[in-house]
């Protein structure tokens, strides 16, 4: 089992990726859910007398922007202090959406979360009928922060793909230990131990092979990143895309060792509500993010190569 970095500063993404990782082990939609706690991130980009605010009583205020609309995807949102909802208003900004903070009264939650996997993050939609915001209630997402401290100026957009493809390798490390487990155990037909067989052990070993790579890939570009904004530095493109790079692989590798372990599990594994079953559904949902698709290997291979990758890519 793998275990996440240390708590002696958790504030450092290799730590919040760490423990996602570690309580997607357990369950992947508990891990997804808790991923969010690093969208705190995101309001660095509000000005500091609204981040002040943030934990005291505030008054309806007029201006700013009126939002109406149905946003959907918001997991976790039946139990936090304050959401946000992209808008757009006509400006450019690279690719990277306004977002608006609104309170839970603000916002209409519509039970609409109905998947294969992921089941219990309850990602339902959010609904917003005329709520005004003021210009200092919005932010750029992956905008500059306002707070000048390591944490906010790690790369904002790669590391919200980095806390949702660790709930792909929590998943995966479950569902593979899972598997090697029963491993030892006789099939139903009588036949020899899958232990016993040249083919399944290889593809133990191939999977365990594959999942460590893509992890040491990942914490090793988070650690190099971590570096540079610790000494002070900003994190150059390259390193930006590096980490968005390791989180994409990382989200297929761990599909593709999920999809290994049902394999490795036989007929045991068909059945609803096992747990290989269960493996299988939460992993296949986490390369669909947007952050997380086969298009960022395009953005990569770009990057690597000196040419311009798509908007909103960095």
């Amino acid at each position: 089992m793998f275990l996440g970095a240390s708590a002696e500063m958790p504030c450092r993404p290799q730590n919040s990726c760490g423990l996602v990782e570690r309580i997607s082990a357990v369950d992947g939609s508990a891990g997804w859910v808790a991923s969010f706690g690093s969208a705190t991130v995101y309001l660095a980009g509000l000005p500091l007398e609204t981040q002040a605010v943030l934990v005291q009583p505030t008054e309806r205020v007029e201006g700013g922007y009126r939002v109406s609309g149905r946003w959907r995807f918001a997991s976790g949102r039946t139990g936090v202090d304050v959401l946000g909802v992209g808008i757009t208003v006509g400006e450019d900004r690279a690719g990277r959406p306004l977002t608006a903070v609104l309170r839970p009264d603000q916002v209409e939650i519509v039970d609409s979360w109905d998947v294969i996997g992921m089941r219990g993050t309850g990602s339902h939609d959010l609904v917003v009928d005329g709520g005004v915001v003021a210009d200092e209630w919005t932010f750029v997402r992956g905008g500059a922060p306002t707070v000048d401290e390591p944490l906010y100026r790690y790369p904002t957009v790669p590391y919200a793909g980095q806390v949702l493809t660790v709930v792909g390798l929590g998943v995966a490390r479950a569902a593979l230990d899972h598997a090697i487990a029963e491993g030892g155990r006789p099939g139903y037909t009588g036949a020899p131990k899958p232990a016993e067989r040249a083919p399944h052990r290889i593809a133990v070993a191939q999977a365990e092979a594959q999942l460590r790579s893509a992890r040491a890939f990942f914490y090793e570009t988070t650690d190099e990143v971590w570096a540079t904004v610790e000494a002070g530095d900003p994190a150059s493109a390259q390193q930006a895309s590096l980490l968005r790079l390791a989180s994409a692989h990382l989200a297929k590798t761990s599909f593709e060792v999920a999809q290994t372990a049902y394999r490795l599990g036989g007929t045991a594994a068909i059945a609803t509500g096992s747990p290989l079953e269960r493996c299988l559904r939460d992993a296949s949902v986490v390369p669909q993010h947007a952050f997380l698709q086969d298009g960022m290997y395009d953005g990569a291979g770009a990057v690597l190569m000196g040419v311009q990758p798509f908007p909103g890519y960095l």
